[in-house]
């Protein structure tokens, strides 16, 4: 699914996330070389992918009323908390070299912007 089918404050914040991602990738890489830009990516992916995933599932929904429209959201952020779980264990699993602070610094940082979809008007 494209991000064209989102509605505009979910796209405009998984942009927020993608430029904010890129900078951290960026400072990572001063900061501690490659391995820091890598784990700062990361961090970003994790989210990123979590949020749009989230997103993908809460627009499948056809709610017609206030109660299906809560067990959608709550059905979308359960699977965005289980995904971030999954991803983020796999990376700690897989790589070797990870570096937590750029990790979990890039993935915070995205994670409050993903909040900010709150605040983009339609």
């Amino acid at each position: 699914m494209s991000l064209g089918v989102l509605r505009r404050p979910i796209r405009t914040v998984l942009w927020w996330q993608l430029l904010v991602t890129a900078a951290l990738t960026l400072a990572g890489g001063f900061l501690a070389g490659v391995d820091g830009s890598l784990s700062a990516a990361l961090g970003g992916a994790v989210s990123i992918c979590a949020g749009w995933v989230s997103a993908v599932v809460a627009s499948m929904g056809k709610a017609q009323s206030a109660a299906e429209v809560l067990l959608g959201a709550l059905r979308a952020e359960a699977v965005k908390i289980g995904l971030i779980v999954l991803l983020l264990w796999l990376v700690l699993k897989t790589y070797g070299g990870v570096v937590a602070p750029m990790l979990f610094g890039s993935f915070v940082a995205t994670v409050l912007i993903f909040t900010m979809a709150f605040f983009v008007r339609e």
